[in-house]
């Protein structure tokens, strides 16, 4: 039975579950109107409004721009605190400007600023930043090469890395090109091509770090590492025998050295050992010339005391060491009991008599030599004074 048939609702109600008036009518759809005047007169009573609705249509229309407007504006209040409040890592640091002067640096921590009136710029400080270059640069004997270079850099004073120079990352790229340019152009192929990188990466690290501290850019260059320069694709095999036969000139310069340090060596060895040999002979030399002088001058004055017995002495001196240093024939005597006779072999001493005359000049005389001769210039005035 349909809800609206005579005798069909007993109840009295609607579709909707509303009862029906006195007068019989059936109550409508919900009024949606009264719901959102309901709602609107909760959310006044919650920001503390005081007024109430008035019977008018005017008075509803008033407390429902109230409403929407405490909504706005707790939804702004919202979104500007979310953007207001921020959180700086340990390795960060910001920088706050307000009404576009700078006002504070921040640290690590939970931070709030108030846009719009302020504004902030935050930047990791300790990480190591990188930047790579490679260009074609004539060096000082005008010859072209290929050189490569990579810039290790870090934010150093945050302020004047955000106030003082719009885009510091591309002043320090122009920067380094200019003082790459400028070192390479002063320095000869051979070294950029050879063993003069090191040396060119220090001069190009300082003086990129001298045009950042001119500009204030806030950036301090940590390392500059120039790698292997080459010469463009078009010469590169001339380059390369080049290379080559440098490389094999130094290869026989080492092996000349080598051999240098070897030979000169033990050349002044033997100067020195000849010298020495030299200086010792002299030595000798000269301490035998004194002895002997000064044993003839003894000899002399034992002279002069006793003639004869000096004379037989050295006589019998002279005549043991000759026998000492000759061969001897000893003949026996006969039967009939003569002596042994002593034989003095002239053949043998006429040939170390040649020997002896075959000296090396300048040599001095044995001391055999020396004792004849003396021998000789003492028995000369004895057979002077026997002649008278």
């Amino acid at each position: 039975m349909a809800w609206n048939e005579p005798g069909g609702n007993s109840n009295n109600q609607d579709p909707w579950g509303g009862k029906r008036r006195n007068n019989g009518d059936r109550k409508g759809p919900p009024d949606l109107d009264e719901a959102f005047r309901k709602l609107q007169e909760s959310l006044n009573g919650l920001f503390g409004s005081g007024k109430k609705r008035s019977d008018d249509g005017g008075g509803s229309s008033k407390g429902g721009g109230y409403g929407l407007l405490g909504i706005g504006l707790v939804v702004l209040a919202a979104v500007w605190l979310y953007s207001a409040v921020y959180v700086v890592d340990e390795q960060e640091q910001a920088v706050v400007l307000r009404f576009g002067k700078y006002y504070e640096t921040v640290g690590p921590g939970l931070n709030i600023y108030f846009p719009p009136i302020d504004k902030k710029y935050m930047e990791n400080v300790t990480r190591e930043r990188a930047y790579t270059k490679q260009g074609q640069m004539l060096t000082e004997d005008e010859n072209i090469v290929e050189v490569p270079l990579t810039v290790q850099y870090k934010i150093s004073n945050l302020q004047d890395f955000v106030l003082n120079v719009d885009q510091p990352e591309i002043s320090l790229q122009h920067a380094t090109e200019s003082a790459l340019r400028h070192v390479v152009g002063s320095t000869a192929m051979d070294q950029v091509l050879t063993e003069g990188r090191e040396l060119m990466a220090s001069e190009i690290k300082e003086r990129l770090q001298r045009f950042m501290d001119t500009y204030r850019t806030g950036i301090t260059v940590t390392q500059v590492n120039v790698q292997n320069a080459a010469a463009p694709r078009e010469v590169q095999e001339a380059f390369d025998d080049v290379i080559r036969a440098r490389e094999d000139e130094q290869r026989s310069r080492n092996q000349a050295e080598t051999y240098a340090n070897g030979v000169v060596p033990e050349a002044r060895g033997q100067a020195q050992r000849l010298i020495e040999d030299a200086n010792g002979y002299r030595d000798e030399t000269v301490s035998r010339a004194k002895g002997e002088a000064d044993r003839f001058t003894k000899l002399v004055a034992e002279y002069r005391k006793a003639p004869e017995v000096t004379r037989q002495r050295l006589y019998l001196d002279t005549m043991q060491e000759v026998f000492s240093n000759t061969s001897k024939v000893l003949v026996t005597g006969n039967k009939d009991g003569q002596s042994n006779l002593l034989y003095l072999p002239l053949d043998k001493m006429i040939d170390s008599g040649r020997a002896t005359s075959t000296a090396v000049p300048g040599m001095p005389a044995t001391s055999n030599e020396a004792n004849a001769r003396a021998a000789a210039d003492l028995q000369q005035p004895a057979r002077t004074r026997e002649s008278r």
